[in-house]
């Protein structure tokens, strides 16, 4: 039978300080920015509000002690952990490291007995998961072994279950969880540890040393909820979609279909986490004029696919959410795709 670890983030919050993110969970932060995809304190609650939703994850929430029964009831020996740190998160995921390699890397055991079910609160606590997985198992270029595949950057990393905590996730907020069709009930996700099979998903990298399992969304609003103008070279492959010149309302740059549309404006038509590309669209204000000379503005959506996507910025910083996680832009960044490079276990 199998180990089955149940991870908890001690923190709600994939920011300074948070899980995933260089510091300490639940309120232990250093003050010190030392994320690598630029997360800001921005819209941070009070301090009695932080101090109240900081550790809301410290003692296990009622569907990770659900999940945790079912799989005891079906003879597996699970273990319940709740990561305040880096650290923490980095010590469960050693225990699916393979035998000793030749070479000195340290790669992933494909036959490990050990599985892990991730309880998450937001998106942007799976992908702390996986980003400590990618720094543990990602080779440094110099040292890329001959059993690597040539379209990937990394081992096949060992395979995830997704508790979501919360079930109205489901409902008109579409996480990553249901986007997949992926089981909430805690005891369907348990029937899926112990019973379903891995299904392999293309993960995005970045050159901000971060990842995206859903996708970005670039650009912002003021007050008023008014789309604001901002200007960027947007790359895909050899494809350029803008080259700076002209004023951006947003751009998506999408793995999964969290970013698909805007509004009632569609961005992305068809992102697939398993399709090996990701899919990247802008919208531009065009100015038009009609039959009788009068201008008008419309809208226009440029789309491509590819491997690899750049944005530059031509000026000042251009915010975006990336896995719902907001940051700031200020140089370029590139995301290029690893097919299939992680999984989760489905029914």
């Amino acid at each position: 039978m199998y180990d089955v670890v149940l991870l908890t983030l001690g923190s709600e919050r994939d920011a300074p300080g948070a899980c995933g993110s260089g510091g300490a969970c639940c309120g232990g932060a250093t003050g010190a920015d030392t994320a690598p995809t630029g997360q800001t304190d921005a819209g941070r609650p009070s301090s009695d509000q932080a101090e109240a939703e900081k550790c809301a994850t410290e003692r296990p929430r009622v569907p990770v002690l659900a999940c945790a029964d079912a799989l005891n009831a079906r003879g597996a020996r699970v273990e319940t952990i709740t990561a305040r740190s880096d650290a923490e998160i980095d010590a469960v995921l050693a225990r699916f490291d393979g035998p000793a390699r030749p070479d000195g890397l340290t790669w992933p055991d494909p036959d490990s007995k050990t599985r892990l079910v991730v309880a998450t609160a937001s998106d942007g606590q799976l992908r702390a998961v996986l980003r400590r997985l990618v720094k543990r198992y990602a080779p440094a270029p110099s040292k890329r072994p001959a059993d690597l595949p040539g379209n990937r950057t990394l081992p096949d990393l060992p395979p995830v279950a997704v508790l979501p905590l919360d079930p109205a996730r489901g409902g008109t907020h579409r996480d990553l969880a249901a986007q997949l069709g992926l089981p909430r009930d805690p005891a369907a996700v348990a029937a899926a540890v112990l019973d379903g099979a891995p299904r392999r998903l293309d993960l995005l990298r970045n050159d901000g040393g971060s990842v995206t399992l859903d996708g970005a969304l670039l650009g912002a609003a003021d007050d008023a909820g008014r789309p604001l103008h901002w200007r960027a070279r947007v790359e895909v492959d050899d494809t350029i979609l803008t080259d700076g010149a002209e004023p951006l309302l947003a751009c998506a740059v999408g793995n999964a279909g969290g970013y698909a549309t805007l509004d009632d404006v569609t961005l992305l038509t068809a992102p697939d986490p398993a399709d090996g590309q990701v899919e990247v669209a802008v919208a531009v204000p065009v100015v038009v004029r009609s039959a009788w000379g009068r201008k008008r503005v419309r809208l226009e959506v440029r789309r491509a696919r590819g491997r690899a996507v750049s944005v530059l910025p031509r000026e000042g910083k251009v915010p975006y959410l990336d896995d719902g996680v907001e940051g700031e832009l200020t140089r370029k960044r590139s995301w290029w795709i690893e097919p299939g490079a992680w999984a989760v276990w489905s029914s």
